[in-house]
């Protein structure tokens, strides 16, 4: 099911000249999709609060009506220990997976929407914490603005994240790099700083990223082929995970509903 809010400006007077165009930021289409993800929030609820830039808006939203009290007795599982600290920040009740193991709603953004809904995540680094999260919850609403959809997963030629114990991690990545040939992978660990030291994760993992140059193909095999080498922790495709998708484009909002 898929429905399509428009956002459209005022029409002007008649002895006024017409406006242009409001053209809309990345940041602000964002924003604009966080929002409407919260309007699925009730009170009462366990929440999944995600990490990045667009989940970000929306905990802060989350927390803006906390606050106003037209939210209450809410309970965060926060996917990061980022987000941890700005859910702090803002008042909002925090849990964990092991007080909590059932989540009634989970909000957070994706790297790639492919046309099923499945979904690239973990260009931020916790891919771990949010697919342990966002797998126990029973609503989970994806918001993004429409420069994430691709055709396919790998499609837009950015990173598709493995998360791996640091372990001889050239010899995983090399493996992992070996996995999709076919599709012209290149794995590359993920660095950071000046020096160029790897990225650690939360978990204390490093991150291989790979990228495709073609499509690789059917996503449940290529998921158990990368989950079946051992070092490997986790990776960044969601599949089948995603109810709902928030898409935010020049023209408004789009709703997609598995």
């Amino acid at each position: 099911m898929e429905g399509a809010i428009l956002v459209s400006a005022p029409a002007s007077p008649p002895s006024s000249p017409s406006l242009p165009p409001v053209i809309l930021t990345q940041d602000e289409l964002k924003k604009i999709a966080a929002y409407k993800a919260v309007e699925y929030v009730e009170s009462g609820m366990v929440l999944g609060l995600g990490t990045g830039s667009t989940a970000k808006h929306a905990v802060d939203r989350i927390g803006d009506l906390l606050r106003q009290g037209k939210l209450h007795d809410i309970v965060g599982i926060p996917t990061s220990k980022k987000t941890h600290e700005q859910a702090l920040s803002l008042g909002i009740p925090l849990a964990d997976l092991d007080s909590h193991p059932a989540i009634d709603l989970a909000i957070d953004g994706a790297d790639e929407v492919d046309p099923h809904l499945n979904l690239v995540k973990g260009r931020g680094g916790s891919l771990l914490r949010e697919k342990m999260v966002e797998g126990a919850c029973r609503k989970f609403v994806v918001i993004v603005d429409e420069s994430k959809l691709v055709k396919h997963l790998g499609g837009s030629g950015l990173a598709m994240p493995v998360e791996i114990v640091p372990f001889c991690w050239k010899f995983t990545a090399n493996r992992l790099q070996n996995l999709f040939q076919d599709a012209g992978c290149v794995a590359k660990l993920r660095t950071c700083g000046a020096n160029g030291e790897p990225y650690v994760t939360d978990n204390r993992n490093y991150i291989v990223d790979l990228y495709f140059k073609e499509d690789i193909g059917d996503l449940k095999a290529a998921s158990d082929a990368i989950l079946h080498l051992a070092g490997v922790v986790e990776h960044g495709m969601f599949l089948d995970m995603a109810t709902t998708v928030i898409v935010a484009g020049e023209l408004g909002i789009t709703v997609k509903n598995k």
